[in-house]
């Protein structure tokens, strides 16, 4: 965020807001920056489950799967106890916790990122066209995250593999971001896209149980299965917005000639 905003106000001496996409302007594609990463979450662990050794679990054992070798035994069995004296299933406290979380606190630790992807970098590249401008971008937000990836973000058990592997699921999940972008018109949107992300792919792991972080999981192969899916999806969305005529211009239309 700093660095898009010292460029853009200070190198390129231009203004930030508007062309840096900081809009509030409300529309519907704000909804679903917001729902869809929970649709792909749920979408991810049905495809986990067809994968060997993996099955889903109400217990959540997904959880204290990921966090054994973390944490205490002792520890672990306090949280289990803890878990199944609570009112509600665990899955349904996460689920309001993430809404919350997708559009308030991790929102704006979005931002932080997003006005640099899908702000400053969105309109440098946007002569590439749309699909060139996704991969660079994706590329560009997957390399950066390999200095926290190597320090165990995501792929804990397999840190070298992950900078490939987050690199890959960045250019997978660009298009989505940068379609959110040109729809909703706001890189504040796809804050909040990016927030809710980060509050709902936990859950695909939480809920499942058996095999590893390059394997289930958002950012793992199942991800990647629903995110190449999806693109597909976004390939014929963003055809047809390329084929749809400008609409025309305002103004008075000339009265139609009398015979």
């Amino acid at each position: 965020m700093v660095a898009a905003f010292v460029v853009q106000r200070w190198v390129k001496r231009r203004p930030v807001a508007g062309p840096l996409g900081v809009s509030f302007e409300l529309n519907r594609w704000w909804l679903v920056a917001w729902l869809s990463p929970l649709v792909i979450t749920f979408a991810v662990i049905g495809v986990s489950l067809f994968l060997p050794g993996v099955r889903f679990s109400t217990e959540m054992a997904g959880l204290f799967e990921r966090f054994r070798g973390m944490i205490p035994e002792q520890k672990l069995a306090q949280m289990r106890e803890a878990f199944a004296h609570l009112p509600v299933h665990p899955f349904w406290l996460l689920l309001g916790q993430g809404l919350f979380a997708g559009l308030t606190m991790n929102a704006v630790a979005g931002f932080g990122e997003e006005l640099g992807w899908r702000g400053f970098l969105f309109g440098e590249f946007s002569s590439f066209g749309f699909w060139r401008s996704s991969l660079l971008i994706g590329a560009i937000w997957g390399i950066w995250h390999a200095p926290l990836v190597l320090q165990g973000l995501q792929y804990r058990s397999h840190p070298v593999p992950g900078v490939a592997m987050m690199t890959a699921w960045c250019i997978l999940l660009s298009p989505l971001f940068s379609y959110i972008r040109l729809k909703a018109r706001s890189v504040v949107a796809v804050s909040i896209l990016h927030g809710s992300f980060n509050a709902f792919s936990g859950l695909a792991l939480l809920m499942v149980t058996g095999g590893n972080d390059l394997l289930v999981g958002v950012p793992g192969l199942s991800g990647f299965i629903v995110l190449g899916l999806l693109n597909i999806l976004l390939a014929f969305a963003v055809r047809r917005v390329s084929q749809t005529p400008p609409a025309p211009a305002s103004g008075p239309r000339p009265s139609p000639a009398r015979p």
